[in-house]
C-alpha cells in the first residue's frame, strides 16, 4: 500500500523571529538595509522579526543570502553552549623534551579577536556582566581559590586549574568563594 505524502508542519516562527533579530543585530544592519539586500518589503521582514506571517523558502534564502548566514541558522538557532574542563582534565600534548604539558582549552574560530584578562575577586559580592556584543564567548581559567562563574541563570563552580567556556553575550557572573581568588579571563570576538 502507498503512503500518502504527510503535510509539512509549519516553519517554527518564533526561531526563525529569534534568528532574524539576532543576525541583523551582529551584522549592524537595519531593518531598511536587510530588506533592500534580500529584495524584499521592509514590512515583510518587521512581520518575520515579530514572529508573524508565513515566509516563503525563497524569502528565507533571500534573507540568509542578505545576512551572509547558512539558511540552518535560522531554522535551528545555535544555543547557547557552556564547556568545562576539570584540572587534569582535557585534550593534552607532551613533550618529548622536558615535563611540560600543552592542553588546548579553546581553539580561536576564523576572524575572531581574543582579548586576556587577569580578573581577581573576593567573597561578597558577585560581579554580574549584562550580555556582551552578539556572538562574545569568555573562557575563565581559575587560578587560586574558588568561584561560581558562567551565565547567570547556571553558574559552574570552578577550583584551581578548572576552565568554563560560556557565551558572554547573555547574562553572566563571578562570584568568589574564597579569599585570593584569581582567574585569567579570554574574551573572544567573533
Amino acid at each position: 500500500m502507498e503512503k500518502a505524502p504527510s503535510t509539512p508542519s509549519k516553519p517554527p516562527l518564533e526561531a526563525i523571529a529569534t534568528s532574524l533579530r539576532r543576525e541583523r543585530d551582529r551584522a549592524g544592519l537595519t531593518l531598511s538595509e536587510v530588506a533592500q539586500r534580500a529584495r524584499i518589503a521592509k514590512s515583510t521582514l518587521s512581520h518575520l522579526e515579530s514572529g508573524a506571517g508565513n515566509p516563503s523558502l525563497e524569502t528565507l534564502w533571500a534573507l540568509c543570502v542578505a545576512l551572509d548566514i547558512p539558511f540552518a541558522r535560522l531554522m535551528d538557532p545555535p544555543r547557547p553552549r557552556v564547556h568545562v574542563i576539570r584540572a587534569g582534565e582535557g585534550p593534552a600534548v607532551s613533550s618529548a623534551q622536558a615535563d611540560y604539558h600543552a592542553t588546548l582549552l579553546g581553539a580561536c574560530p576564523p576572524g575572531a579577536r581574543r582579548d586576556i584578562y587577569r580578573v581577581a575577586a573576593e567573597p561578597g559580592h558577585q560581579r554580574t556582566s549584562e550580555p556582551h556584543m552578539p556572538g562574545v564567548v569568555e573562557h575563565v581559567v581559575l587560578s587560586a581559590g574558588r568561584a561560581f562563574v558562567g551565565l547567570a541563570d547556571d553558574p559552574v563552580e570552578l577550583r584551581p586549574g578548572d576552565a568554563v567556556t560560556y557565551p558572554a553575550d547573555l547574562p553572566h557572573v563571578f562570584r568568589a568563594v574564597e579569599p585570593g581568588t584569581w582567574a585569567v579571563l579570554v574574551s573572544e570576538h567573533v
